[in-house]
């Protein structure tokens, strides 16, 4: 506290509405498939909410980043929260009136899926604005574990509002988070950047981003991982767990599941911070991802609550730590003035496949029932990383090699 990041108000300020942001973020996770499932709509419907939400948020990422760069982060995190927090309130006094049509689900899952592209990459520019460089590290640590307690504590949170009061208080939660976001931007000192603007950095030295995204295979095996596992998870976790969650438990039952899952997110991250940088990573990647499927695909099948809890618990754990192992994987790897376009790219490629993902969920869950998607959900995964090892550029892989012009 006295010579950390902490010590800095403003990156307090901005701590404090990451948190809040995303407290309110697991509140509408629960709420949003009650709202749905309690009504006349089913999985069809919620899956092509969510994959609105999901195509909005896509489209909107590149748009983000540029903006960002053009008129301060700030400014289109503060636009973003404004909007989303219009949305959510408005979807919440539906809910409160009656039950919401399929044009008033749909209009808010557009609207909040807009918001968050743009705000993602906005938020990547404000800590060096805030931080001196020695501290972005523990900075960036920091922030992360913000989100990651907000998530913790948000699905209980959620499961429980609308457990005793139905969805619309805990949308309405979501709404204010928003709103509580906002006023903690509004007390963030503009960074020189968002006043001034400015040109590009120049490119330099070194090979230039179109290269390394045509010749570099490491970032293509990433990229191709990414996509798949996140089309198995994404459905798996938004349509086919509450699904069978809404059959078989509860919205508190729910609400712990999510919060396993936040908490188990957290202690990988822990493992990682403490565990010794592995020589291959891309085979401790891989091997966690087998991990992730075995404990994804027990879910529906280990006996209630407790058991899924545990698989879930499982999975994430492996989650965190596998997270943590290719994000430095990629940052000793890539060029640093081209870390940010390599991470974008890293980033469309998971958040891509959530719109097909959950419309697909959508359908086969409906035609199906949710416990057969755990176990194909889980064998997907496996085969994603058995097929990423056979690529000599992965498997090969060692800490701290960087990109040699490599081809693809």
């Amino acid at each position: 506290m006295r010579d950390g990041p902490l010590r800095i108000p403003g990156f307090r300020l901005l701590v404090a509405g990451q948190f809040a942001s995303m407290l309110g973020d697991c509140c509408y996770a629960v709420a949003l498939p009650w709202l749905v499932l309690g009504g006349h709509g089913g999985t069809a419907l919620l899956g092509t909410v969510l994959a609105c939400y999901g195509v909005a948020r896509v489209v909107t990422i590149p748009l983000g980043g540029v903006l960002a760069d053009r008129w301060g982060g700030r400014r289109i995190m503060l636009g973003a929260d404004a909007v989303r927090a219009a949305a959510v309130a408005a979807l919440a006094a539906v809910s409160a009136t009656g039950e919401p049509g399929a044009l008033q689900l749909l209009l808010p899952a557009l609207l909040l899926g807009a918001g968050s592209g743009l705000f993602l990459p906005a938020s990547y520019t404000l800590l060096p604005g805030l931080l001196p460089a020695d501290r972005l590290g523990r900075g960036n640590a920091l922030s992360t574990m913000a989100n990651q307690f907000g998530g913790v504590l948000g699905p209980s949170l959620g499961g429980l509002l609308v457990a005793l009061w139905g969805a619309t208080p805990a949308l309405l939660v979501d709404a204010g988070s928003f709103v509580l976001s906002a006023a903690m931007l509004l007390g963030l000192r503009p960074a020189p950047a968002e006043r001034t603007g400015g040109p590009a950095p120049a490119e330099g030295d070194g090979p230039g981003f179109a290269e390394v995204l045509r010749r570099g295979r490491l970032l293509h095996v990433v990229m191709a991982v990414a996509l798949v596992c996140n089309l198995a998870f994404n459905g798996t976790m938004e349509v086919a767990l509450p699904d069978w969650a809404h059959r078989d438990l509860g919205p508190a039952d729910y609400g712990v599941l999510l919060t396993v899952l936040s908490v188990g997110s957290l202690l990988g991250s822990a493992i990682a911070a403490r565990a010794r940088p592995a020589q291959r990573p891309a085979r401790l990647f891989a091997g966690l991802a087998v991990v992730m499927g075995l404990g994804l695909a027990g879910v529906p099948y280990a006996g209630g609550v407790a058991g899924a809890g545990v698989c879930i618990a499982v999975y994430s754990v492996a989650g965190g730590w596998q997270n943590i192992v290719v994000v430095t994987m990629l940052q000793t790897w890539a060029p640093a003035r081209l870390l940010g376009r390599v991470m974008s790219m890293v980033m469309l490629a998971v958040t891509g496949s959530f719109p097909v993902s959950v419309a697909l969920a959508g359908l086969a869950v409906h035609r199906l029932g949710p416990a057969p998607f755990f176990p194909a959900a889980g064998a997907v995964i496996g085969l994603a990383v058995t097929l990423a090892l056979l690529q000599p550029a992965f498997r090969g892989h060692r800490h701290g090699a960087v990109f040699a012009g490599e081809a693809a």
